[in-house]
């Protein structure tokens, strides 16, 4: 029924327990895991600086190169070049978790909006199930917070499984993502 899920991860505790669905369903299947990271474009530091010069201008301005070599500020680009590469080391454990239970894993790490790139990768991949966890919200918080999964819930040609966590992982889950 299912020859290819789309499993997207940020690494949280919420994606470990969606990752177990995942395998389960897999296996049944004989599907092709394809293992998703995005790094946050929508979460990206500001690329600008604070200075004072000589003309008595204070304000933001881009950082000049003696700033970016000396280390003295960071990019958007360092920081995205940053996590993108914790992006893989999340994909490549993920497929080298999957490959010891017998399952064929494709990983991509992806720079945007989460959502929107979610919704991207399945569609341009033929993906014919997407799980992702959900922290199982109610009332107002869920339409004030609205979260990445009901994102894709709503907008996904596919079919997504949500896997609901129960109260101590959704706790786990939102003290790993504040801190």
């Amino acid at each position: 029924m299912y020859e290819s899920v789309l499993f997207p991860t940020d690494g949280s505790p919420g994606s470990e327990t969606a990752m177990e669905h995942v395998a389960d369903l897999a296996s049944l299947c004989d599907a092709t895991v394809h293992v998703l990271y995005v790094a946050d474009r929508e979460n990206e530091p500001s690329h600008l600086v604070m200075r004072d010069d000589d003309t008595g201008f204070s304000g933001m301005v881009k950082p000049d190169e003696i700033e970016r070599q000396s280390g003295m500020t960071e990019t958007g680009d360092d920081v995205m070049g940053r996590a993108e590469a914790a992006g893989e080391q999340l994909v490549d454990g993920v497929a080298e978790w999957l490959a010891e239970r017998g399952l064929d894993a494709v990983t991509s790490v992806r720079r945007g909006t989460p959502y929107r790139a979610i919704v991207d990768y399945a569609a341009d991949n033929g993906i014919d199930l997407v799980v992702m966890p959900t922290h199982g919200r109610r009332g107002v918080d869920r339409f004030l917070l609205g979260s990445v999964t009901e994102k894709v819930v709503r907008t996904a040609d596919a079919p997504v499984l949500t896997v609901r966590l129960d109260d101590e992982e959704a706790a786990s889950d939102e003290t790993a993502t504040e801190g």
